[in-house]
């Protein structure tokens, strides 16, 4: 839905006239919106859930859903069998990512759909936005193209930067470190899924090769060889699920190292799990850490991704704002453009001030979706990224508004207005890019070559799909290919030497 089209939604609404007069006729009419938390007991399997147990990170992880068994029996009929049908086949047949979903994140689907007879909740879980991205079903993907002819596992090549098992050198200041390759829920759309989570039937996914005590000792050591490297992001999979005591002890020694300036912690669980971060072990040694930080003149941040509205409620303002208090300096987003789910204006800028005026968190990319396999029905055009980025801009204060950002691989992040040119009828766009990877030190043209990037082919026009359909075959099986892990694991040993 484009902004001028919401208008019209809005001018047709007797309900919404008199509020869309108020507003002054602006094309995004900015509500103020308390947050809420929806009733976990509307669902026949947790009416017996006390708040209590909803409070307690143990509770929580006890009881994600993990399977189509689990779902059935959390939901009972008030979803038809179709859906739980769908779903199966979705797992069996395109899932890159296998099912994890904490009931905090759960609760946040279909909240306000009237829960009555046999089936009620069907039409309004298909169509739920939080749905759409962590429970995806068959339906929801493309039979056109499925995948774009460019797609691999590891799309940003990272595992080919590695300079230490985990720890992907790709920007001249900036590293990656990858602690472990599990999170406390599995987003369909996720950009690591060569590594992170159990394999699929799609998948057979990358293991790391060292114990964890070396992996982490290896990357502390090559942050200590290289001073021209000031900034980390400890992420993984997700940085809670990692004992706060092994943590803690990470990022203890990270600011031993004099040239360390920004330290980011990558947690989606600050939304999925947020009672995670209310825990008093977890927060006494955040609050360590912090204090640790400030002495030493280093920025302490938390980067969670957060991709609809519905998603932000008092329990994430109260894990953000413990956060706050615990010493860290500043809680931002990154979330991903996805179809179906925010690639709309108004859809991004409730999030947006949901997330700054509820949580005090700041909004801060959205990504382009990466061309990873079976991700063509959340993926847009830069065409419409750069659209987007027009219809948001001037109604957040300006150090809150994001950036869409198109993740090339081998460039890293552009803001979607910075390609260099585009052929819309193929949707090729080109980029350049100001440095060197860590694995084109001998590169001459480095700096002076352009970079594809591949819109999904079912936007193109006629013509742009007729090419496609002819130079562009899928080849099924290399989506499967063990052996495209296998050869990142080679690269990224030889890389490690």
């Amino acid at each position: 839905m484009s902004i001028e089209t919401s208008i019209g939604l809005a001018l047709s609404d007797p309900g919404a006239s008199e509020a869309y007069a108020q507003s002054h006729a602006q094309p995004y009419p900015y509500r103020r919106t308390e947050l809420v938390e929806p009733d976990w007991r509307r669902f026949p399997g947790w009416r017996d859930v006390t708040e209590a147990d909803w409070a307690s990170a143990q509770w929580q992880r006890a009881h994600c859903v993990k399977n189509v068994k689990q779902l059935r029996e959390l939901l009972g009929d008030l979803v038809d069998d179709r859906f739980y049908a769908d779903l199966e086949r979705d797992q069996a047949e395109r899932a890159t990512m296998s099912m994890l979903v904490p009931p905090q994140m759960l609760n946040t689907m279909v909240p306000t759909a009237p829960a009555g007879g046999a089936g009620s909740l069907t039409e309004a879980l298909y169509a739920d936005p939080v749905r759409r991205y962590m429970l995806p079903v068959f339906s929801d993907r493309r039979t056109d193209w499925p995948s774009h002819p460019h797609a691999t596992r590891d799309s940003l090549h990272e595992h080919d930067m590695w300079a230490a098992e985990g720890l992907t050198h790709r920007y001249p200041t900036k590293v990656l470190a990858e602690l472990l390759p599990t999170c406390p829920q599995y987003c369909g759309h996720c950009t690591r899924m060569d590594l992170v989570g159990n394999s699929t039937p799609q998948v057979e996914k990358l293991k790391f090769e060292l114990k964890p005590v070396d992996r982490l000792d290896a990357m502390l050591d090559y942050l200590r060889r290289t001073p021209q490297v000031r900034d980390v992001v400890v992420s993984g999979g997700d940085v809670a699920n990692m004992p706060i005591a092994r943590l803690e002890d990470f990022l203890t020694k990270l600011l031993e190292i004099e040239n360390i300036r920004d330290i980011r912690l990558a947690t989606k669980a600050l939304m999925g799990l947020p009672q995670h971060w209310l825990q008093d072990d977890v927060r006494a040694g955040v609050g360590r850490v912090a204090r640790l930080a400030r002495s030493r003149g280093v920025s302490l941040a938390i980067h969670t991704h957060v991709n609809h509205a519905n998603s932000v409620t008092p329990m994430v303002a109260k894990a953000t704002a413990a956060m706050f208090e615990e010493g860290v300096r500043d809680v931002r987003n990154q979330g991903v453009i996805l179809n179906g789910v925010n690639a709309d204006p108004h859809a991004l800028l409730d999030l947006c001030f949901r997330l700054l005026d509820g949580a005090q968190i700041m909004p801060y990319y959205f990504y382009m979706c990466d061309l990873i396999p079976y991700s063509e029905h959340w993926r847009i055009s830069v065409r419409d990224a750069q659209r987007l980025q027009h219809h948001i801009m001037g109604y957040l204060p300006g150090f809150a508004t994001p950036r869409i950002v198109c993740d090339v691989p081998f460039v890293g992040k552009r803001w979607v207005h910075q390609v260099a040119s585009y052929d819309t009828e193929r949707g090729i766009s080109y980029w350049t890019k100001n440095y060197r990877t860590s694995i084109e030190a001998e590169d001459p043209d480095a700096l002076s070559r352009l970079y594809e990037y591949y819109d999904p082919i079912h936007t193109l026009p006629e013509e742009g799909q007729a090419w496609w359909r002819e130079h562009g075959a899928l080849d099924e099986s290399a989506l499967k290919a063990a052996e495209m892990a296998e050869a990142s694991r080679r690269t990224a040993a030889l890389q490690a030497h």
